[in-house]
């Protein structure tokens, strides 16, 4: 296991899971810090073992079958496991709507018909 590694269990024993918020950040590379408030990437926010979890899912390349190999139990199991990290996890909207000032200029350029325009924006939450 790597120092990183090492580093993150310690900081995870030592807030033993609860919230916690980073006020400074320091590049190693030429000694700059950054003070403030910031928040863990989730990734970051997971526990050691769903870490752990979601590295070997990435490293699998998604395979299923390979993840049961690899940690020695079912195929529920790990859809069950990979529902549960899922829901602790943001997703980023991949196709968001475009936004109410795009659709108008859009419209007035005659680039979309106003039926268009009006289905882009009802479909708005």
């Amino acid at each position: 296991m790597t120092e990183q590694t090492m580093d993150w269990q310690e900081l995870t024993n030592l807030t033993r899971g609860q919230p916690f918020v980073v006020e400074r950040v320091r590049l190693a590379s030429n000694g700059v810090a950054i003070e403030g408030e910031f928040e863990l990437p989730q990734l970051a926010q997971l526990s050691v073992e769903d870490q752990i979890f979601v590295t070997a899912f990435v490293r699998s390349h998604g395979s299923i079958k390979q993840m049961e190999r690899i940690f020695g139990v079912s195929y529920p199991t790990i859809k069950s496991r990979l529902n549960r990290v899922a829901q602790m996890l943001d997703f980023v909207e991949t196709d968001p709507a475009p936004p109410q000032a795009d659709v108008i200029d859009r419209l007035r350029r005659g680039e979309i018909t106003a039926q268009e325009a009006l289905s882009e924006l009802e479909g708005r939450s």
